[in-house]
């Protein structure tokens, strides 16, 4: 089983959003904002080979589905389909893809499956093999979102997906279409029903934090999303996960950090959770 970081759209998001109640004057030093107080962030998804006898994608990043006007709202930075560009550097083709894990249908993590606008086209899915995985609250919050978050959706994505005939909903820590390697761990503080998915290999695990953690910054317990549903809620999720995950020395995959693809965690002196071992990017990386 081999593991490549692949690379999406990335995107330009206003800072005080990205860390909730933290003041400018500490996230700052952990990333610097521009003139308009953004600050760049990765989409970024994990492709895992022969996870037994499958490839497989985890997360799709935002993709090039905005039409100009919304992609400059967005803060999406190319214009292009940069996950199909980073897929084929890797060797693959979207149409090679046998699955594509969804940890919930935020714009930024599904819009990917989409070919790119194209005026006056109607949206497109890709991938015409893969399974479509994506958790049953997660799927029941897209088809009724609340008003705080119904803007983060893409309102033709379930019915495509729907249609394809290739979409597994679960409700458990299993999936029928991947098997025992893949394990879900379920959160609630950042939206309803988010899945982070955990790899075993023979050698160790990786598990893709989704909005659970972000990045290397937001491991940090009290660094919270302004996006988060329940902010407190989320806190005592992740000590929970990071607990889990430095007991069972399972390495983080990160979608949104601009620099860095995977770490470990581990607690300092103080108590404080913090990364080790980082890696920026995963090239047939052996799990």
């Amino acid at each position: 089983m081999k593991l490549w970081s692949i690379l999406g759209n990335s995107q330009k998001l206003d800072g005080g959003a990205m860390f909730g109640n933290a003041p400018r004057a500490v996230w700052q030093k952990w990333i610097a904002p521009d003139a308009d107080n953004r600050i760049p962030l990765a989409c970024r998804a994990l492709l895992v080979d022969d996870l037994d006898g499958k490839t497989v994608l985890f997360e799709t990043g935002i993709g090039a589905f905005f039409e100009p006007r919304l992609r400059e709202r967005y803060g999406v930075v190319e214009e292009r389909h940069v996950l199909l560009d980073s897929l084929r550097a890797a060797g693959f083709m979207h149409e090679d893809i046998d699955a594509v894990v969804l940890s919930h249908l935020h714009f930024d993590h599904v819009g990917g499956l989409l070919a790119p606008w194209r005026e006056g086209q109607a949206p497109e899915l890709l991938f015409p093999r893969a399974q479509f995985i994506v958790g049953e609250q997660a799927w029941q919050r897209a088809l009724h979102p609340h008003p705080r978050d119904r803007a983060s959706y893409i309102a033709e994505l379930p019915a495509l997906l729907e249609a394809s005939g290739r979409l597994e909903r679960i409700d458990a820590d299993l999936s029928t279409s991947l098997g025992p390697r893949v394990r879900f761990h379920h959160s609630n503080g950042h939206t309803p029903g988010l899945m982070l998915a955990e790899i075993r290999g023979d050698a160790g695990g990786v598990v893709f934090c989704a909005d659970l953690i972000p990045g290397r910054p937001w491991v940090h317990l009290p660094i919270t999303m302004g996006y988060d549903r329940y902010p407190e809620l989320l806190i005592d999720e992740k000590r929970a996960f990071l607990d889990a995950m430095i007991e069972h020395d399972v390495q983080l995959f990160f979608t949104h950090d601009p620099h860095c693809a995977l770490s470990r965690v581990r607690r300092d002196e103080s108590g404080r959770y913090v990364t080790r071992d980082e890696r920026d990017e995963l090239v047939a990386q052996v799990l």
